[in-house]
């Protein structure tokens, strides 16, 4: 999860957020040769008290700088709209879980299985136990196996929410009546911690996600206890 003056993203724990971050240090790399040049071509037009003709009036000059930043924007879009398609992908989903955003907390229903599912609200403060996290632990927390593609459908039953893990490269807009789906695959185990990303009222920041990574075996364990216990 995050820490305390972090600058960059969250360690990424699936394969979509990997290439997230490698395309955002790609496009930083990018901006970072752009923003030298343009630095060096202003220090150099401000100090020399000499002038060309050539470069003030010259068609080989204006086609340069035409095509080259079209050849900065294809390097950049192209690499985008991989990744947009790859977030775009449920491939046979070994299990579908659907997420609903209430005010103001989530419910979650896995629908591979005939009764179980539960609703996951905020721990107050008071009842917090030592190493878990102020208004990002959640009562029960959504547990998926690890390394299985995971689908996660999104819906809310009052007013717009936002489904989002950053850890897991996952964001989906909860809009009532209508039914969204993203995907992911956990590819280590752990906890991973998300908030509603959509203002949807008063305690739109205590409604906290928090989805449970783990090896196969101990989910059917789980969700065989939930069984019983409904």
């Amino acid at each position: 999860m995050a820490h305390p003056a972090q600058l960059g993203f969250q360690d990424a724990a699936s394969p979509v957020m990997e290439e997230l971050l490698h395309f955002h240090d790609h496009a930083m790399m990018i901006v970072l040769l752009i923003s030298v040049l343009v630095l060096y071509i202003i220090v150099a037009t401000i100090s020399t008290k000499l002038t060309d003709k050539y470069i003030l009036d010259s068609q080989e000059i204006e086609i340069i700088w035409t095509v080259l930043p079209a050849i900065t924007l294809i390097m950049i879009a192209l690499p985008s709209l991989r990744i947009l398609y790859l977030m775009d992908e449920v491939n046979n989903p070994h299990i579908t879980v659907k997420a609903i955003g209430h005010q103001w907390y989530w419910s979650y229903e896995y629908t591979d299985y005939s009764d179980l599912g539960f609703d996951s609200y905020m721990l107050p403060t008071q009842d917090l136990a030592p190493g878990q996290f102020r208004l990002l632990e959640a009562d029960h927390r959504m547990v998926v196996p690890l390394e299985s593609p995971v689908r996660v459908l999104v819906t809310a039953e009052d007013v717009l929410h936002s489904w989002a893990v950053p850890a897991l490269g996952v964001k989906m807009d909860a809009v009532p009546g209508r039914l969204n789906q993203t995907a992911f695959i956990a590819s280590r185990p752990g906890v991973f911690y998300g908030q509603c990303s959509e203002i949807c009222g008063a305690n739109h920041s205590f409604m906290p996600i928090v989805v449970e990574t783990v090896p196969l075996k101990h989910f059917e364990a789980w969700s065989t206890m939930m069984l019983e216990d409904a």
